[in-house]
């Protein structure tokens, strides 16, 4: 059951979503799974808000049981290997009943739904010397035909299955079809649910990650990331390169899952963000004076602590600048305590030339992130004049000198200030 707090939330990023497109891709196993129907839930709560959603799903649980019952040993489960013409059967008969399933769930939550042919494909041919047969590949999406059913109100749904000119049919890749979906309708969210919690490297879930590091660690250390988390994670790479701006993959077996990783920053699983970030750089000596001259205005009006240049450079390690056509605009200062598992958000300041622009917010972000990287509990922030700020956009609540690690509980009574500690939870 939502609280007022989620609503508000919630209601928090409609405006930056709404007549906005998120793909959802669904995993066969998700679909029947007991939390479905809170999902179709979930779909209709964006719905309701007029965010545009387009379904596509994968078949390959409903093939394995199929061939199971039938005795078959398919060629061919997920999309990407050779399809013969029996495993094609197979995976015609399950994909239709996955998409049934859906139609019916999306018909119980007042939803209408059409299944499509929105994807053209092509034989994938033969690769390394061998015939794939019946494997396709996405040639082109019919993105007038999926607009023309977001525009009345109808969720498409996208099987893991394409047709050529001629009218032959080819298994494809439901990961992939929903990489091609989302570049080809400019989505702003494509949104894997699957019945993993995320990508893990090693035993960590990885919670966000940018498409360069996430690149890396796939070139780099693939054995890190289970086998079953590769095709994802590769998939969600390809979509952020293509300019989706972010990639989600989360456990669609979690009650409120959905909404939870949409309309928070924490999320449930795995965040992979295109390079809005590299637009953040971290700071070198070379920047003191830079640092100094933006938060001067703030020590002018007691915003911030008054610094000195060389304090600052003491402490340039923990800056970052927020950078527009090569000019710095903005900064954060993020200080770890890692005895507590704490760390401070400092220093944010923004040029008045580039006020209102959401950069602020986006620091905020960037520092969360920072320290969720390094395994921090507890990120505070302390402030004499923009507390609302922070606790109505950045969603922090307020606490007390209590919560401030001893070395900044110090420094804290030395100055004077009072300001206000503000505390999020990470």
């Amino acid at each position: 059951m939502l609280r007022l707090t989620d609503l508000r939330e919630i209601l928090r990023y409609v405006p930056r979503f709404r007549d906005k497109v998120f793909v959802i891709a669904l995993d066969g196993a998700v679909v029947e799974d007991d939390n479905f129907g809170n999902l179709l839930l979930d779909i209709a709560l964006l719905r309701s808000l007029r965010i545009g959603v387009v379904l596509v799903h994968g078949a390959g649980h409903q093939i394995r049981k199929l061939a199971a019952q039938t005795g078959q040993t398919p060629t061919n489960i997920d999309g990407t290997g050779i399809t013969d013409a029996a495993t094609l059967q197979l995976a015609l008969n399950a994909a239709n009943r996955v998409t049934h399933e859906i139609l019916e769930g999306l018909a119980a939550n007042d939803l209408r739904g059409a299944a499509t042919n929105a994807v053209v494909a092509h034989p994938a041919g033969i690769l390394h010397g061998v015939d794939h047969q019946f494997t396709g590949k996405v040639e082109r999406i019919d993105t007038g035909f999926l607009q023309a059913l977001l525009n009345n109100d109808v969720v498409p749904i996208v099987q893991p299955l394409g047709c050529d000119g001629e009218g032959h049919t080819f298994r494809l890749n439901s990961d992939a079809v929903a990489v091609e979906l989302a570049q080809a309708l400019r989505a702003v969210k494509l949104i894997y649910l699957t019945n993993r919690e995320g990508v893990h490297r090693g035993n960590q879930l990885l919670r966000q990650v940018s498409v360069d590091d996430a690149d890396t660690i796939l070139k780099k250390h693939p054995d890190e990331v289970p086998a079953e988390e590769v095709s994802k994670l590769a998939n969600a790479v390809r979509a952020a390169r293509g300019g989706v701006p972010r990639v989600h993959i989360i456990d669609g077996r979690v009650e409120e899952g959905l909404l939870a990783e949409v309309f928070s920053n924490e999320g449930i699983g795995t965040l992979v963000h295109s390079n809005e970030y590299q637009a953040i750089r971290k700071a070198q000596k070379k920047d003191v004076r830079l640092i100094f001259n933006l938060m001067k205005p703030g020590m002018e009006n007691d915003e911030f602590l008054r610094r000195t240049r060389a304090e600052i450079e003491r402490g340039i390690d923990d800056y970052y600048l927020f950078v527009v056509d090569r000019n710095p605009v903005a900064c954060v200062a993020v200080h770890f305590y890692p005895e507590q598992q704490k760390a401070e958000m400092a220093s944010l300041c923004v040029d008045a030339r580039y006020e209102n622009q959401g950069i602020g917010l986006r620091l905020v972000h960037f520092a969360e992130a920072q320290a969720r990287a390094r395994g921090v509990e507890e990120l505070l922030c302390l402030s004499t004049q923009a507390f609302n700020y922070f606790t109505q956009k950045g969603g922090f609540r307020q606490g007390s000198p209590d919560d401030l690690p001893p070395a900044r509980r110090e420094r804290y009574e030395r100055s004077g200030r009072r300001s206000v500690v503000l505390v999020k939870k990470l």
